[in-house]
C-alpha cells in the first residue's frame, strides 16, 4: 500500500509492505500550509510518488492509498470530521473519508470535549498512536505517550483506547519568540553549526524546574537579560530557550499524567530522533521514569488502520511489496 503523512510544513510517502514494513520513503517540503485546492495536492503527489500510482497488478488492480494528517483539515485536500474519545484504531477506521476512486482515503482526527474545559484535538498523531501501539501491544493496557512537536500531545492510553489528551504549543512557542519577539534580537537566526548547547538546555530545564513558581512568562525574560549581561553566549540562548518551555511542558505533562492515574504506567516518547533525545534529557533533569523511544510509528499506524477498514488485498503485490 501506500501510505501519506501530509503535515502542515511537510509530506512523506510510504511504500510499504507486509505487516506495515517500509519498504521505501520520498518526502517532499510541500506541507498542507502550501497548498489550496484539491487539484494541487494531487499534483504534488503524483510528482513524489507517481510511478507508485501507476502501478498495476496483473488483474489491473492499483495499490491502496491512505492519508493522515493536515491533508484531513479544513484547509486540506478534504475535511474528514474529528472522532471523539475515547476512541480505538477500529473507529478511526470506520470513520476514513474517501475522496475518489485515485485519490487517498483519509484519516480522521481526534477529539476531546472535557466538561468545563475548552475542546482539544488532534491530526495526525492518532496513527502514530495507532503505529504505536501495533509495535508494542503491551502498551494498550495503560501507557503515558508523549508526541513531541509543533503542537506536542500529552496522551492517556488505556484498555486499547485514546482516552484523553493535553496539547502544548511548544515547538510553536518556540518559532514565535525566537524569531518574533524581544528575545530573538539577541538569539542568532541561523545559528553555524547547529549543535544542541547541552549546558544550556540543562539550565533551561532546571530554571523551570526550580523556579516554576514564578512562572513562564517572567522566566522567558530571563532569556534576554542572559544575553544582556554576557552570562550566557548569545549561541546558546536558543537552546536556554528551549530548555525553559520543554522543563515547564513536562511539569504540566507529569502532573497531568498523575491526575489521570499513568505514574505506575510506562512512558513513552514518539517522534523525530534529536527532539526525542532532548525531552529525555529533560526528564531525566527532572528525576522522571526513563522513557520509552519510538521513531517513525506512522507507516505502522496507517497499515492497521487500512488493514481494519478492508483496504489491503493481500494478493496484490510489487516485487514482494504490497
Amino acid at each position: 500500500m501506500i501510505g501519506i503523512d501530509w503535515g502542515s510544513t511537510g509530506l512523506r510517502v510510504f511504500l510499504i509492505g507486509a505487516q506495515g514494513s517500509v519498504l521505501q520513503t520520498r518526502s517532499s517540503q510541500q506541507g498542507a500550509l502550501q497548498l489550496r485546492g484539491s487539484d494541487a495536492y494531487a499534483r504534488v503527489l503524483r510528482e513524489l510518488a507517481g510511478d507508485w500510482l501507476d502501478y498495476r497488478d496483473h488483474r489491473g488492480r492499483s495499490l491502496p492509498l491512505l492519508a493522515s494528517g493536515m491533508v484531513g483539515s479544513q484547509h486540506g485536500w478534504r475535511t474528514a470530521p474529528y472522532v471523539a474519545c475515547p476512541s480505538n484504531a477500529g473507529e478511526l477506521a470506520q470513520s476514513l473519508m474517501p475522496i475518489d476512486d485515485t485519490a487517498p482515503w483519509i484519516c480522521p482526527g481526534l477529539i476531546v470535549q472535557t466538561p468545563g474545559l475548552p475542546p482539544d484535538v488532534m491530526r495526525g498523531e492518532e496513527t502514530q498512536i495507532v503505529g504505536a501501539l501495533e509495535l508494542h501491544p503491551e502498551l494498550a493496557a495503560a501507557a503515558c505517550l508523549i508526541l513531541p512537536g509543533t503542537h506536542s500531545k500529552w496522551v492517556n492510553v488505556q484498555h486499547a483506547q485514546i482516552l484523553d489528551f493535553a496539547t502544548h504549543m511548544t515547538g510553536e512557542l518556540f518559532a514565535v519568540l525566537s524569531r518574533h519577539s524581544v528575545l530573538g534580537f539577541l538569539i542568532p537566526a541561523e545559528p553555524e553549526p547547529v549543535r544542541l548547547s547541552m549546558a544550556a538546555f540543562d539550565k533551561g530545564v532546571d530554571t523551570a524546574r526550580d523556579h516554576h513558581h514564578s512562572g513562564l512568562s517572567h522566566q522567558l525574560f530571563s532569556v534576554r537579560t542572559l544575553g544582556l549581561t554576557g552570562a550566557m553566549s548569545a549561541d546558546s540562548l536558543a537552546d536556554y530557550l528551549s530548555g525553559l518551555l520543554i522543563g515547564h511542558e513536562l511539569l504540566a505533562g507529569l502532573a497531568w499524567r498523575s491526575e489521570a492515574g499513568l505514574d505506575a504506567a510506562p512512558l513513552v516518547l514518539i517522534g523525530a530522533t534529536e527532539l526525542c533525545a532532548m525531552y529525555r534529557q529533560a526528564l531525566t533533569r527532572l528525576a522522571a521514569p526513563v522513557p520509552l523511544v519510538l521513531h517513525n510509528t506512522a507507516p505502522h499506524g496507517l497499515w492497521k488502520l487500512a488493514t481494519q477498514a478492508g483496504l489491503i488485498n493481500t494478493s496484490i503485490s510489487l516485487a514482494g511489496q504490497s
